[in-house]
């Protein structure tokens, strides 16, 4: 009787634009990101890129908060409307952390396992990107919606055999150079951590479908 209800009061709308916009700064970011792995003068021409993409997710998240707070009908709970909100800004914000990580120790050669790990970082943004707008119709999109979390989650896993078979590498390529060794595999957690992010992203979306289908 209550979803019955809910569905004749108006909602704001707004908060899928907003969604959206976000997801857009979570795919330039991740295109930023892949380039910078590309090494030498991308490296420095990209950085400011994350960062202001990362600028304007922040400022995209504050108004969504914002917008939970002074809305009387919001398109889902507003418990998850905070945790996707969240989940994604966490995304971006590692995204950034990798950035920084880079530029502070002066990287500008990358595995191959490193560049493959932002790939799929770049796969996981699109990948929300395209869910955002689905979730105006959960109940109508939700095998998609099922079939883009199970894909995030497989690219989560995928990461971290990349992860682990990169330090492996690491390790025996640096044995000799310790310093060596921490710089990159400070990029292979970040990067990692990443895709973890994306990894929650897909879980408040897999809960929110089966909050309302």
């Amino acid at each position: 009787m209550m979803r019955w209800f809910n569905a004749l009061l108006p909602k704001e709308e707004r908060f899928f634009d907003l969604f959206a916009q976000h997801s857009k700064t979570l795919v330039a970011g991740a295109d930023a990101l892949r380039t910078m792995l590309d090494g030498g003068d991308a490296v420095a021409e990209n950085y400011q890129l994350v960062m202001d993409r990362e600028h304007d997710a922040d400022v995209i998240t504050r108004d969504i908060l914002i917008a939970v707070q002074r809305t009387f009908i919001t398109p889902f709970d507003r418990g998850a409307i905070k945790e996707l909100i969240t989940s994604m800004d966490n995304s971006i914000d590692q995204m950034q952390k990798t950035a920084k990580s880079v530029m502070i120790f002066e990287l500008r050669e990358f595995t191959p396992q490193m560049r493959e790990m932002a790939d799929k970082i770049k796969r996981c943004a699109a990948l929300v990107e395209e869910a955002i707008p689905l979730l105006q119709s959960i109940s109508a999109k939700a095998g998609r919606l099922s079939e883009i979390t199970e894909e995030i989650s497989s690219l989560e896993g995928q990461a971290d055999e990349l992860h682990d078979s990169g330090l492996k590498e690491l390790y025996r390529q640096h044995r000799s150079d310790p310093m060596g060794f921490i710089t990159g595999n400070e990029v292979y957690d970040h990067l990692e951590k990443v895709v973890d992010r994306f990894d929650d992203v897909a879980n408040v979306i897999h809960a929110t479908v089966i909050e309302h289908v």
